[in-house]
């Protein structure tokens, strides 16, 4: 058929007077006898997909003609919900009544149909396009005639009624996972039944299962990839050095946390003259071995990156290429992609260069024993020192200059503490300590950081198609609401057209530094950056004020770094035909979105799992005194971080009894009516733990008293703290006894490197 769907939205965006019916269109657009069954696809298509609406009359029109709002459905648990639309702009707030027939993700039409305050729209859901969920996990409770499910999801509000027909092997206050077999209708709740039952609720492995199943995450690889795995070699052959700079004779080293269990870089450096150091990143090559289109290519794409939860990894590729022949291990031989890179006395890069190399990693070192060595200026404590003991004096050296230099240029640096979660050989939570990042940390991001800009550059400047990481400037809503927060305190930075320069915003945190307000500064910022993501454009990263950045450094747990690893290889090796160019093109736009999104799931399951072990470590806790901060306040009270427990409760307002409270929006705070007495972001209080509730996966705290102090913490980088999953192995000693997940187990609070994932 002649007419595609961009011919009939451009139809009826410029020339449809009012809603058309199938045989107006028939007419308007000459479809022939012929081509009317495909044209009827093709709008039937373009309904599903909510590109055209279908009235009620039977009459077709564009949503935007029709006042309404494509986006996804997000319920809250009180009943009420937002949809986000799709071509952006602030959420449509949608009244508990209009939400009889949807559940939360449920892709939705809906028509404003008020506007409050400060444009805040309302709405009603006319049409829904694609239910968000076809299967949930919960409790399955069994009564006389029938049973329900009880959603792991509260944002999930409908009772799920499951007849005695659907139990399966199911029983009753067992964790089950649920295929809906009938929607919400006006006068009828959802249906389902059950498809697999996961065990008691309190067995730690059932823990990990529901987040498995709940963010649809794959545990169990295809028998195809394992096959194509274990059909790897486990050595290096004499023909894969070939087309290789050699760099096995230069003093090279892997520096990660102390469980890690695969090493995908490696780091070597060399003094050079006039105060210039050359520094040497290997990356592990896995694009040699996962080749497109395999089954190992399908299964790592599927899951777009590494997961890890407290007790183990949910690896992107199998233990025979992650912990085997791509993991950089010490004493042999392993293929890489090296960026060498040569920097000048204050930093700056002055020279680059990509080849496929091969490397032999002399030392496996740590963070600890690397930090011991460099605090003690390399006073003998590490084994073979004599060996390389001067290049990490040397590489200290290094990454003072480029952290200096990003400094300058603006890059923000987030002071912010992360946890770290130590479980006992139960798997229950024994302790939640602050995790340490210490210089070794710093020096590794600082090199990852340059190689991963060097590349970036390097592709830019070939004008080939490839993924960038993105972080794009705050929403100038939000950063004018904390230009107006901050005021209160003193505080201040320009801006230009509603923009500001990460400079600017660096250079408030290092105002606030040391001061009782410095963590609640912190805070409040970095709600309103935006999220990174990938990209196929070069929107720069905000966080890290680089004009340039792409992820390289990770490709054994980021299918990203892979994709640009094969994009670098080809430009280096003069291998980039022109149909691969234009494939790319054509191809990486659905890349960047599907692992963008993949990446926010992993992101979610581990906050979800982590939340989950530090209720359970609280519900001991019940009556317990603790000092804390507030992170958040709302219209029905405040929340408070312990500060010894990095977990957070809420202190409702029905328990403040001292005084009528207000919410005061603009300045984060509730105020008494009577007394002033004031709760806002920073303050520090000290609360009793009334309750813990792991089924609302809640803690409610009882105020006992306030002080006009706020907290502090430890340096962290926009990169890390907003917007990016980092380049490193967590180092975080998530313990639970020896028993480690072979494919690494590293931790769950952070990512890689000791810093939290969604960063850089």
């Amino acid at each position: 058929m002649k007419k595609r769907t961009e011919d009939i939205t451009d139809f009826f965006r410029n020339k449809a007077t009012h809603p058309l019916t199938f045989v107006e269109l028939n007419r308007l657009l000459e479809i022939t006898r012929k081509e009317r069954a495909e044209f009827k696809s093709v709008l039937d298509a373009m309904v599903a997909a909510g590109d055209l609406i279908k009235t009620s009359g039977d009459n077709y029109a564009l949503p935007t003609r029709l006042d309404l709002v494509i986006g996804r459905l997000s319920c809250h648990r009180d009943g009420y919900g937002f949809v986000t639309p799709e071509e952006g702009g602030d959420d449509i707030f949608v009244p508990a009544r209009y939400l009889r027939e949807n559940m939360h993700g449920d892709r939705v039409a809906v028509r404003i149909e008020s506007i409050k305050g400060e444009g805040k729209r309302e709405g009603r859901i006319v049409r829904t396009l694609e239910r968000g969920c076809s299967r949930l996990v919960g409790r399955f409770e069994a009564s006389k005639n029938f049973g329900y499910l009880i959603p792991d999801d509260h944002r999930i509000n409908h009772d799920i009624y499951i007849p005695p027909s659907a139990y399966g092997a199911a029983g009753s206050g067992q964790v089950v996972v649920a295929e809906i077999t009938a929607y919400p209708a006006s006068r009828r709740n959802p249906e389902a039944r059950v498809v697999e039952v996961l065990g008691w609720p309190d067995d730690p492995e059932v823990e990990v299962q529901t987040i498995l199943r709940k963010y649809d995450l794959p545990d169990l690889f295809s028998a195809a990839t394992l096959a194509e795995a274990r059909a790897i070699r486990q050595t290096l052959s004499d023909a894969d050095s070939e087309g290789r700079v050699d760099l096995r004779g230069k003093v090279t080293v892997t520096i990660d946390g102390e469980t890690a269990r695969d090493f995908d870089d490696a780091v070597s450096v060399k003094r050079e003259a006039d105060g210039f150091v050359r520094l040497w990143v290997s990356i592990a090559d896995v694009a040699h071995y996962v080749k497109p289109g395999s089954s190992l290519d399908q299964d790592a794409y599927a899951r777009g990156t590494s997961v890890y939860f407290p007790d183990r990894c949910i690896p992107m590729l199998p233990e025979e290429l992650s912990t085997g022949i791509c993991s950089l291990n010490p004493d042999v031989d392993r293929l890489t992609m090296t960026a060498e890179m040569l920097f000048d006395s204050f930093g700056e890069m002055q020279e680059t260069a990509f080849y496929p190399s091969i490397i032999r990693s002399a030392a496996r070192l740590t963070y600890t024993i690397v930090s011991d060595f460099l605090e003690q200026k390399g006073a003998g404590s590490v084994t073979g020192e004599a060996v390389y003991g001067a290049d990490l004096l040397l590489m200290k050296e290094l990454a003072l200059r480029l952290n200096e230099k990003r400094k300058k240029r603006g890059s923000i640096d987030f002071d912010l503490p992360e946890p770290e979660i130590v479980l006992d050989l139960a798997g229950k939570t024994e302790a939640i300590l602050k995790a340490e990042r210490n210089i070794a940390h710093r020096l590794i991001e600082e090199f990852m950081l340059a190689a991963n800009e060097a590349v970036a550059l390097h592709i830019t400047g070939k004008e080939i198609p490839s993924l960038y990481r993105v972080h794009e400037h705050p929403d100038e809503v939000k950063l004018q609401d904390f230009m107006e927060f901050i005021f209160n305190f003193g505080y201040e930075f320009k801006t230009s057209g509603g923009r500001v320069e990460p400079r600017d915003l660096q250079r408030l945190l290092e105002q606030a530094e040391g001061k009782p307000e410095e963590k609640m500064l912190n805070k409040v910022l970095l709600r309103c950056m935006k999220q990174a993501r990938y990209s196929v454009e070069n929107l720069g990263h905000f966080g890290l004020a680089a004009p340039c950045y792409t992820h390289f450094t990770s490709p054994i747990r980021r299918y990203p770094d892979l994709v640009v690893h094969r994009i670098l290889k080809a430009i280096v090796t003069k291998n980039l035909k022109k149909r691969r160019v234009d494939q790319l093109a054509a191809t990486l736009p659905e890349v960047a979105g599907h692992t963008s999104k993949r990446e926010r799931v992993a992101m979610e399951a581990e906050r979800e799992i982590t939340e989950l072990k530090k209720l359970q470590f609280m519900q001991n806790k019940i009556g317990e005194e603790f000092d804390g901060f507030v992170t958040g306040v709302t219209s029905f009270g405040f929340f408070v971080e312990l500060a010894e427990f990095f977990v957070e409760g809420l202190v409702h307002l029905s328990t403040l009894r001292r005084d009528f409270y207000h919410y005061v929006e603009k300045q984060h705070s509730l105020v008494g009516e009577n007394t002033r007495e004031t709760f806002r972001i920073g303050d520090t209080v000290r609360v009793l733990v009334a309750n813990v509730s792991l089924e609302k996966k809640q803690i409610d705290f009882t105020l006992l008293d306030s002080k006009a102090r706020r907290g502090c913490g430890t340096k962290k980088t926009a990169g890390e703290a907003q917007g990016a999953v980092v380049n490193k192995k967590p180092s975080a000693k998530i313990s639970r006894g020896v028993k480690r997940n072979p494919s690494g187990g590293k931790g769950a609070t952070r990512s890689k490197r000791g810093v939290p994932r969604g960063k850089r």
